[in-house]
């Protein structure tokens, strides 16, 4: 009598992993659609409708001018992962691992800097002044009302002053809520937090690697090369 052979453990479920975080800017992915409708709108009717060479301007046109406006405005992402920082801008996708940046700047448009001293624009996470001035309006009319709202309290009775003291006035809300920020700001802050966390990581280490976006290149050069042509047969 045989006994029986023992059985391997079952396969324990390997852990989910985390997906990437995914940065992009919504006006520019609608001014894409909006100028990609016009584009297909004007150019389609042109091909179809049009009389002698006009035909095939507007698909050297088209040609050009759809590979373009997807590469401005709804290319550009950042994915923002536990182990490395993919960004694809307009031309270029770059990988950069965390243990690979030196530091994310922000002045008049928001950038990586790695170890060796290259500098990646970020697209999809564009500076607005325009944002940062309205956010820093916000924050000092939160902080004028957080004044206001302390100086009736303190003049207020004993019981009222308590529980001031203890955060219940609106006050103590206006406070704990932190800094206003625009949004691109905020991402940024993210993405510092986010480098400071896993930048010592093993997994986070490599080398950067950049790729040019030839699916973008290939069709917009072919356009221009085909309109050069027209114009020059004329």
């Amino acid at each position: 009598m045989t006994s029986p052979e023992p059985q391997s453990p079952a396969p324990q479920p390997s852990e989910p992993e985390s997906k990437d975080r995914v940065y992009r800017s919504v006006p520019a992915i609608a001014g894409g659609v909006l100028l990609l409708a016009i584009a297909g709108w004007l150019g389609i009717d042109a091909v179809l409708s049009g009389e002698g060479r006009t035909p095939w301007l507007a698909l050297a046109v088209l040609l050009l001018a759809v590979p373009l406006v997807l590469a401005f405005t709804l290319r550009p992402a950042v994915y923002a992962g536990d182990d490395r920082l993919r960004i694809r801008n307009p031309f270029r996708l770059v990988v950069v691992p965390w243990g690979q940046v030196a530091s994310l700047r922000s002045s008049y448009s928001n950038e990586v800097l790695t170890e060796s001293g290259a500098k990646y624009q970020l697209w999809a996470v564009p500076v607005s002044l325009r944002a940062r001035k309205k956010a820093a309006r916000r924050e000092m009319r939160a902080t004028a009302q957080a004044r206001r709202e302390m100086g009736r309290d303190e003049g207020r009775g004993s019981a009222l002053g308590m529980r001031a003291g203890l955060g219940g006035g609106l006050g103590g809300d206006s406070v704990s809520e932190g800094p206003v920020r625009a949004e691109t700001d905020r991402i940024m802050d993210e993405l510092r937090g986010l480098h400071e966390a896993r930048h010592r990581a093993e997994s986070a280490q490599g080398e950067v690697t950049v790729r040019w976006a030839y699916e973008v290149l290939a069709p917009a050069v072919a356009g221009a090369v085909l309109l050069l042509i027209l114009v020059a047969v004329g």
